[in-house]
């Protein structure tokens, strides 16, 4: 049970239902990113990524151990979207060249 004191759970919970209210409580569905902040792309969340390992490189709040799992993370995330990207442009090779085959016509 999450609270073991009714009053801590009542409390937490009109707390929430307050913000949630308010519209400070959202959820990542809801909230709307400005165009110019939508990733469409593999490159723009490498773009991204890379922007946000500087940034924490560059925090001098953050100890040696928090940094060092923050940039693996974005690193783990990184390998991926160089993956993704990678398939994106296979793809893109493999349907260039089968709409440049001539038709084949049915045997039967």
């Amino acid at each position: 049970m999450p609270f073991a004191d009714p009053e801590k759970n009542r409390s937490y919970q009109r707390d929430y239902k307050r913000l949630q209210r308010a519209g400070g409580c959202q959820t990542p569905g809801q909230t709307r990113l400005p165009v110019e902040f939508r990733l469409q792309t593999a490159a723009d969340v490498l773009a991204l990524l890379d922007e946000q390992v500087a940034a924490v490189r560059q925090d001098g709040s953050l100890g040696s151990v928090e940094r060092a799992k923050a940039v693996g993370y974005l690193a783990g995330i990184a390998l991926r979207a160089i993956d993704a990207g990678d398939v994106a442009a296979r793809v893109e090779a493999l349907e260039s060249i089968l709409k440049s085959r001539p038709k084949e016509r049915d045997a039967a």
